[in-house]
């Protein structure tokens, strides 16, 4: 998709289809006032007639316009004007690319930047419109024998500004839309494919595939019998019932000098978990390929900031294994000894995830990381408590915490918060091991994260449990590429903030 910016009288446009909005008091935007007046009234009397009553995402699509230089003009209903929020504002986007996708647009200029959201500027408003625009479009068909096929699809959008001094901002807006839409895709491409091709050492190798497409980029990958060597118990615990090596894969992306402190995000990535011994019911398991989430989106987030050539230094890690019943696999009751040293009673196997991330946050160590965040599928609880709108969040850092919940407020990508207070450690204590890696029923998502707290004491570190907002079930299911949209905004307000010192 090809986005552009422009500025000019809208009603002299050229373009296979205009994109104005209508308020639900039938009140025209600016732009299609501008578009009523040169065709004598024509959208006013369809608003009139009740044709349109700009209803929030009711859409009118008009040929033949007396007047317009455009082929066609899109009409949009945008709801109350007061109550178009951001989240309304994206959702009537996706609907517009939709819908000119669908009917033979190729392209179109979209004058949908000048409506008033609250609390959003104009990059807001168009980068937003990319990111909506490329997840509405997103497609995974690599797979099928027979592809599905638009015969004129909708390939390039043109936002239109209100004067030539906004140029520079919706061009800067359209750069980070388009990088944060490339990893949010890869996310959603790498957790769409199925165990049986995208399992550790497929994300092997598409991570060292990036060494070769970007600058300042470094791939490392300790397979199993190094981890085991290393002393990482845990993590082989899980991997060991699996003809699948694990691997630990790290990505180091050097934007800044050498003595600035990495940002470090480390992701689960568990490509298909049956539960191993303690296996899981049957019904439903197929999601389970969506268990490396995290892993996908920390590498999606890894591509955007290659993308954008943020000045910071990140390094990714993706704990990647295959969770499987097997002579081999690891038993309920048995006790494992860490990276760190700690060792763990294993109540459960399907508690695999905080066993291989364990060992990965204790090796991050070695970078001597600024901050860490972690990315996991990790509790089927974190449904329970949020839904699917909201991603857990735990931190031991107010600071990152609050940085987080401001990227996820900017980029509508959000989080909510969780307290890993000291009592709720008690439910991990073991008569075996020095802790088990199971808390019991009562505030799962939580008693996971105390887990990983005992092995983060030495930096700064936040937990996104992402296990009811990475993927969807149903009729739509698939993977949704969150939360590289937050992820990225996060890194993008530290760059931010060291090259204003």
């Amino acid at each position: 998709m090809e986005f552009l910016v422009k500025s000019g009288s809208i009603e002299k446009q050229r373009t296979a289809a205009l994109v104005v909005g209508v308020y639900e008091t039938r009140k025209l935007s600016p732009s299609a006032e501008k578009i009523d007046a040169i065709t004598d009234g024509y959208l006013s009397n369809i608003v009139k007639r009740g044709d349109m009553e700009g209803k929030h995402g009711q859409m009118l699509l008009l040929h033949n316009v007396p007047n317009a230089a455009c082929e066609r003009v899109l009409l949009v209903g945008c709801g109350k004007e007061r109550e178009l929020t951001d989240a309304r504002y994206a959702k009537l986007l996706a609907a517009a690319v939709r819908k000119l996708h669908d009917t033979g647009s190729t392209e179109a200029i979209s004058c949908l930047a000048e409506l008033n959201v609250k609390g959003r500027d104009l990059a807001w408003k168009i980068r937003s419109s990319v990111e909506q625009t490329e997840q509405a479009l997103y497609t995974f068909d690599e797979l099928k024998s027979k592809k599905d096929s638009t015969r004129k699809p909708l390939r390039r959008i043109t936002f239109n500004v209100s004067t030539r001094k906004d140029l520079v901002v919706g061009e800067q807006a359209i750069e980070q839309g388009q990088a944060i839409a490339v990893g949010r895709n890869k996310a959603r491409d790498l957790a769409n494919l199925p165990g049986n091709i995208c399992n550790p050492t497929y994300l092997a190798i598409e991570a060292k595939k990036l060494v070769k497409q970007y600058d300042k980029v470094s791939c490392r990958v300790l397979d199993e019998s190094e981890l085991e060597s290393m002393g990482a118990g845990a993590f082989v615990s899980v991997s060991k019932g699996s003809e699948q090596p694990g691997k630990l894969i790290t990505l180091h992306y050097k934007g800044a000098p050498n003595g600035d402190k990495p940002v470090v995000l480390v992701g689960k990535g568990i490509t298909f978990d049956t539960g191993g011994i303690s296996l899981k019911p049957g019904a439903g398991m197929d999601e389970m390929k969506f268990d490396m989430g995290g892993a996908a989106s920390v590498f999606g987030t890894f591509v955007s900031v290659c993308e954008l050539g943020l000045p910071i230094n990140l390094v990714v890690v993706i704990a990647a294994a295959e969770n499987m019943p097997s002579g081999r696999a690891t038993r309920p009751g048995d006790v494992v000894t860490s990276l760190s040293g700690q060792t763990i009673e294993i109540l459960n196997t399907d508690a695999e995830g905080r066993l291989v991330l364990c060992d990965a946050l204790t090796f991050v160590e070695r970078y001597d990381p600024d901050v860490v965040i972690d990315v996991a599928t990790l509790t089927g609880a974190v449904i329970i408590a949020l839904g699917h709108e909201a991603t857990g969040l735990m931190s031991n850092h107010n600071p990152l915490a609050h940085e987080l919940e401001n990227a996820g407020e900017q980029t509508g990508d959000r989080i909510w918060r969780l307290p890993i207070w000291e009592e709720y450690h008690d439910s991990l204590k073991s008569n075996f091991a020095d802790f088990t890696n199971l808390g019991g029923r009562a505030a799962g998502t939580i008693t996971a994260a105390c887990f990983l707290a005992k092995f983060t004491r030495k930096y700064q570190w936040a937990h996104l449990d992402i296990a009811g907002t990475a993927w969807v079930s149903g009729k739509q299911k698939g993977a949704t590429g969150r939360p590289v949209p937050l992820l990225t905004q996060f890194i993008m307000d530290r760059a931010a903030r060291k090259a204003d010192k």
